[in-house]
């Protein structure tokens, strides 16, 4: 029975020596080509967790995942893996012959910068791989001339201006990637929009359940999990979309069928509390009050 359970990979170094590379000629910063890991590689490769932050750029990716649709794509796709997160080796599949690269920096390169806490804003590091950045030929080319310019100055003697050279470069692929992120939102508008109606159809299904109290509420957490999506992911969406994050669309929904029930039946405020899951009737009139700037029963009084 082969082994599933993910590898801990504690340095970029041993990285190197696990997938069969040379030691990397920077203990903190390593960029590998992506035919060189492959070639290295073998079916059946377990998950690692790595230590290290993990940026990848690649083609070759035969039906990507996209949330719950596939795409065939040519162009380059990104990810972004931070530390403790599981990153995913090749499958047991047929070989499929990968271009690209991976970017490995290790979080005490960053020591002492402004980048070191700079980086835990960029809500990508926190996507899930099919929810990567595709680019164009010409963002492509973008990021790939940084690449080339952090290769360059590790590769070169180091000097005292080295760490700061790198750590600027580095600064400007984030920035574009968080600029490309922000138009991946907005050009695929057909799959976002389909992802609304999943979530509206998903929301008005649960607060439907007759078995809603033993339930509870709906977390973000259950709801990116049945959209198939991460949660950061799914709050930067709906943050380009509607303006809310999904714990206000939640809400939203949780009222809309409030009102319905207080206008359309002679249920009492507790009874409904209790329909919609509320364990105490007062934590429902207080949801309630705080979006509506109505008392249930004011509401209810408003249809007479």
């Amino acid at each position: 029975m082969a082994n599933t359970k993910p590898i801990r990979i504690q340095s970029i170094t041993e990285g190197h020596r696990l997938t069969g590379l040379p030691k990397p000629q920077h203990p903190l910063i390593s960029i590998i080509d992506c035919a060189d890991l492959h070639r290295n590689s073998h079916a059946g490769t377990p998950a690692a967790i790595c230590d290290f932050y993990t940026v990848t750029l690649k083609r070759g990716c035969e039906k990507l995942s996209y949330g719950q649709q596939k795409y065939d794509f040519d162009e380059g796709v990104m990810a972004f893996v931070a530390p403790n997160q599981v990153l995913r080796g090749p499958s047991d599949g047929p070989p499929i012959t990968l271009e690209g690269w991976m970017l490995f920096i290790h979080p005490d390169f960053l020591w002492n910068t402004l980048l070191a806490q700079k980086i835990r804003q960029y809500e990508y590091f926190g996507y899930s791989t099919h929810e990567a950045l595709f680019l164009s030929d010409k963002e492509e080319t973008t990021i790939n001339n940084i690449i080339d310019n952090i290769k360059q100055e590790y590769q070169a003697n180091i000097d005292k201006f080295s760490q700061d050279v790198i750590i600027a470069q580095l600064e400007l692929l984030f920035t574009y990637a968080q600029r490309f992120y922000e138009r991946q939102f907005i050009t695929r508008k057909i799959t976002n929009s389909k992802v609304l109606d999943r979530l509206d159809a998903l929301l008005s299904d649960y607060f439907t359940h007759e078995d809603l109290l033993n339930k509870g509420l709906p977390t973000v957490q259950y709801v990116a999990d049945t959209l198939n999506i991460s949660t950061k992911y799914l709050s930067s969406l709906l943050k380009q979309l509607t303006g809310q994050t999904t714990q206000q669309l939640i809400h939203e929904k949780l009222i809309e069928r409030a009102k319905e029930k207080l206008s359309t039946t002679e249920l009492s405020v507790s009874e409904i509390a209790y329909e919609l899951g509320f364990e105490h009737p007062q934590s429902f009139s207080k949801l309630f009050k705080a979006k509506t700037n109505q008392s249930p029963l004011a509401f209810r009084a408003s249809f007479n």
